[in-house]
C-alpha cells in the first residue's frame, strides 16, 4: 500500500494495489454446471409468502418448457420442498451434491433435503448459513435456464453473499400492503441499488380478498401504496395477489405445480426476456 494512500479511494490519488486489483467476491459454480439466469427473490420482512412467490415463478417457468431450479437460501426456515412435496433427500456421487427434482422436473437444492428430519432446527451462525448458501452454489451439479434463489428476509449476510458471490441478474422484491412493509420496502429496494442489482419487479402478496358471491375486492390489510413505492424508485412491474385460500392448500399438500391464476404471468414474461 502506498504511504500516500488515504483508505478511500474516491478522494485518494495513490495507486494501490487494492484499487488496480480490487477484491472479487464472485464464487465460480461448480465445474460441471450449467446455470443460465440467476433471479433473487427477496423480502424486507418474512411472513410475506416469499418462498410462495418464487415457487409459483419456476412453476411457470417450467411451463414454459425452460429447465428451471430453485436454490433455497433461507437456510433456517426452508420451505420449498414442503412447498412441492419434496421427502426424498439430495445424493452425491464423486463429482459434486446432485439436486431433488420435483414432479414435473423443477431442480431444488435445501438444507431441508439434507437433514436427517426437516423439522430438525438449524441453530447456526450467520457466517456457517452464508457459507451453506455458497456450497449450495459451488459444490451442486445445476443444469438450468433459470434459477431462483429463495432468500431469507431482511438485509444481513445471506442475501449481502448471494449478493456479492452469484451473478444475480435481477431480483423480484415481495411485500404486502401494510403501511410499516412499505418502509421496509425500501430498504430492500436501496440494497438492490448499492449491490447493482436489476429490480425486475415488486409483488404484492394478500393485496386484496375478492368475494366469491359479489365479486367485490376488500383490502383487508389496509389500502396499497404499492404503486407510489414502484413509481418512486422506478419499477415498471407491479404485481398484485389476493388472498386465496387454494394457493394455501396447493402449497400444504406439496401440489404448488398444480397452482391455477394469472396474477404473476406479466412478471414470469419480464424474467423470459431478460
Amino acid at each position: 500500500m502506498s504511504e500516500e494512500c488515504t483508505h478511500n479511494c474516491e478522494t485518494c490519488s495513490a495507486n494501490c494495489d487494492s484499487r488496480e486489483n480490487p477484491q472479487s467476491f464472485a464464487a465460480p459454480a461448480h465445474e460441471m454446471s450449467r446455470i443460465g439466469k440467476v433471479i433473487g427473490v427477496v423480502s424486507g420482512k418474512g411472513g410475506v409468502g416469499k418462498s410462495m412467490i418464487t415457487s409459483m415463478l419456476s412453476v411457470l417457468s417450467r411451463r414454459k418448457g425452460y429447465k428451471t431450479a430453485i436454490l433455497d437460501a433461507d437456510v433456517t426456515g426452508p420451505s420449498i420442498p414442503k412447498a412441492f412435496g419434496l421427502t426424498e433427500k439430495a445424493k452425491s456421487n464423486e463429482f459434486g451434491i446432485l439436486p431433488v427434482s420435483t414432479k414435473t422436473g423443477i431442480d431444488v437444492m435445501s438444507i431441508n433435503l439434507l437433514l436427517e428430519n426437516e423439522t430438525d432446527p438449524v441453530v447456526w451462525r450467520g457466517p456457517v448459513i452464508a457459507g451453506t448458501v455458497k456450497q449450495f452454489w459451488t459444490d451442486v451439479i445445476w443444469d438450468t435456464d433459470f434459477m431462483f434463489i429463495d432468500m431469507p428476509p431482511g438485509t444481513g449476510d445471506v442475501p449481502l453473499t448471494v449478493f456479492q458471490s452469484l451473478p444475480v441478474d435481477g431480483i423480484v422484491i415481495v411485500t404486502s400492503p401494510q403501511e410499516l412493509v412499505s418502509m421496509i420496502v425500501e430498504k430492500a429496494v436501496k440494497m438492490a441499488q448499492l449491490m447493482n442489482v436489476p429490480i425486475l419487479g415488486i409483488v404484492e402478496n394478500m393485496s386484496y380478498f375478492e368475494c366469491p358471491d359479489c365479486g367485490k375486492r376488500h383490502s383487508i390489510f389496509g389500502e396499497s401504496r404499492i404503486e407510489d413505492v414502484a413509481a418512486q424508485y422506478s419499477i415498471g412491474s407491479v404485481s398484485r395477489l389476493p388472498i386465496n385460500p387454494k394457493v394455501a392448500q396447493w402449497a400444504d399438500a406439496g401440489m404448488i405445480e398444480l397452482f391455477d391464476g394469472n396474477w404473476l404471468d406479466s412478471l414470469s414474461d419480464i424474467i423470459e426476456n431478460i
